[in-house]
C-alpha cells in the first residue's frame, strides 16, 4: 500500500495494488474508488483532502 498527498492539488491517493485501473466510481462527493478489471479495489482518491481530514500530510497506520 502506498499513500501520496499532492499539496498543490490537495488530493490524497491511497494505492492498494499495482493492478491497472479499469474503472473509477465517485462513491461520495470527492471520494473516488478505482477498480481493476476483475472488480478488485485498487485505489482510493480523496479530493480536497485538507477539508476532509485534519492533517493530510501526516498519516498514522495501524496493522492488527
Amino acid at each position: 500500500m502506498k499513500v501520496k498527498y499532492d499539496k498543490e492539488t490537495d488530493i490524497l491517493y491511497i494505492s492498494l495494488s499495482n493492478e491497472p485501473i479499469a474503472e473509477s466510481d465517485e462513491d461520495k462527493p470527492g471520494v473516488i474508488l478505482d477498480y481493476s478489471v476483475s472488480g478488485a479495489l485498487v485505489g482510493i482518491e480523496l479530493l480536497n483532502a485538507s477539508q476532509k481530514m485534519p492533517k493530510p500530510t501526516s498519516i498514522e497506520m495501524e496493522l492488527a
